[in-house]
């Protein structure tokens, strides 16, 4: 006979539906194959017992009360069609799970987090981070869990349309630029077979790319090094403001300068530029080491030159903003100068107005230069040279400051 709601609530572990005491589990047969397992723990477990290809199988429909007598039924009336058509339906299960599983392990969120595990060590950690969030915040919520292989288009296009509708256009573009290299790693690895965002060329609105703020005119930018002069704020911060016009390195590379890496008796700081993942040399002038040996007393005990203040173990560096922060605290405009135009000011000067060949400024920004026959220079390469040009650089900020008039010269080394 079929089972009732009411023999299945009033089944006990333990006895039997004829009253005989068991520790084992007992059956309460349905009909069409479905029964009940009663454990002697007290849990009720729906089954279904049929036969494929001449061998006895069964398969677990699920727990009672979660799975009512009803529920129970119409999932053995679907195991019963897939045996109709020969299918085993304990096969068809794992079938659809593995096919989930795969669905989940291939998703655009586990694809583009492998990508950038793989590729963050080779990256500026701050541009790694960037990429990163922008993928969390504007990317993942909207096509995060679709599988890689089946995302079109038109999807990937409405995700970056709601990045344009709050005007952050270039980053639009940006985030754009890094699905471009998720998609291409998924087809590197067989996950997806193309990428689509060739197909989005020109879909986004355009925009124009904007440079860092910078001073190249000598009375304006002497008027500026006066007003950083007299920051007020702490001695970490004063001491960065006055140390950023003399070795014109990138912010991220000043702000996260290392005691480790600086030598103030040979008056050298080495470090890896993130940028490119070479060593670089910066000479430093007799200014710049006396502002080091002012601050070192502060902070030479912990790892960085420039710490965060609200780090006293020194241990992590001040925050990407602090410079230029301070800088509009002074009143100085951020569309006129910020911490990066500090080489483009040099750039300018040293060549237009003090006259150093162009290639030792060049190697003085970190930036790649190659010889005649292609190859890169070592770092080590005109060291003397730009030893001379540091110093004279940083005497030259000083008599602008002072109200003196420098006549342009020429280097000629």
């Amino acid at each position: 006979m079929p089972l009732s709601d009411t023999q299945i609530r009033n089944a006990k572990p333990g006895l039997t539906p004829q009253g005989k005491e068991t520790t084992k589990p007992y059956k309460m047969g349905d009909s069409g194959g479905l029964y009940l397992e009663v454990a002697p723990s007290g849990g009720k477990w729906w089954r279904f017992k049929y036969r494929f290809e001449g061998k006895q199988k069964r398969l677990s429909l699920g727990v009672y009360p979660d799975i009512t007598l009803k529920a129970a039924r119409a999932r053995r009336d679907e195991a019963r069609t897939l045996l109709a058509e020969g299918v085993d339906p304990g096969e068809h299960r794992k079938a659809v799970k593995a096919a989930k599983t795969d669905r989940a392990a291939n998703s655009y969120e586990v694809i583009a987090r492998e990508w950038h595990d793989k590729h963050s060590a080779t990256l500026n950690p701050e541009h790694a981070e960037r990429i990163l969030r922008r993928q969390e915040r504007d990317i993942f919520p909207w096509i995060g869990g679709r599988p890689v292989s089946e995302v079109t288009p038109p999807e990937l296009l409405q995700a970056l349309r709601r990045i344009e509708a709050r005007g952050a256009i270039q980053t639009a573009h940006r985030a754009l630029g890094d699905c471009g290299q998720i998609f291409r790693y998924a087809v590197a690895t067989g996950r997806t077979q193309r990428d689509p965002t060739p197909d989005l060329r020109g879909a986004l609105s355009s925009y124009r790319a904007e440079h860092f703020a910078a001073v190249t005119d000598p009375d304006r930018l002497a008027e500026l090094l006066r007003i950083m002069d007299g920051y007020e704020g702490t001695l970490t911060v004063r001491c960065a403001l006055r140390v950023a016009p003399l070795v014109f390195v990138r912010p991220g590379e000043l702000r996260q300068a290392q005691w480790a890496d600086i030598d103030l008796d040979a008056a050298e700081w080495r470090y890896i530029v993130t940028k490119t993942n070479t060593q670089h040399i910066v000479p430093l002038s007799t200014q710049a080491v006396a502002i080091l040996r002012e601050l070192e007393p502060l902070t030479g005990r912990g790892q960085y030159v420039f710490p965060s203040a609200r780090n006293p173990r020194g241990d992590r560096p001040m925050s990407e903003n602090t410079v230029n922060a301070a800088m509009r605290r002074l009143g100085i405009p951020k569309d006129e100068m910020s911490g990066h135009g500090f080489r483009a000011a040099a750039r300018t000067i040293l060549d237009e107005v003090l006259g150093f060949r162009p290639d030792f400024i060049e190697h003085q920004l970190a930036h790649a230069v190659r010889d005649p026959n292609g190859r890169a220079y070592n770092r080590t390469a005109h060291l003397p040279e730009r030893r001379k040009m540091m110093q004279a650089w940083a005497d030259y900020l000083d008599q602008i400051k002072a109200g003196s008039n420098v006549v342009a010269l020429r280097a000629g080394a």
